[in-house]
């Protein structure tokens, strides 16, 4: 198991998931679609399936960080 969340990085503060839009066909597969707000942390986590969302360039992103 791993203990680490899926990490996606947007460029929104607004964030909508469902678990499962990336897998092709897998909609079914997912949960309900539910809307996120990222806040001053700069990341916000899916309570379903823990999807941590980082905006890009907030306080959270290591991406450009080195």
């Amino acid at each position: 198991m791993n203990a680490n969340p899926e990490t996606i990085r947007v460029t929104s503060a607004r964030v909508a998931c469902d678990g499962a839009s990336d897998i092709p066909g897998g909609e079914a597969l997912g949960h309900p679609r539910v809307f996120l707000q990222i806040d001053e942390s700069g990341y916000v986590d899916c309570g379903y399936c823990d999807r941590r969302f980082v905006l890009a360039g907030g306080p959270a992103d290591t991406a450009d960080k080195h």
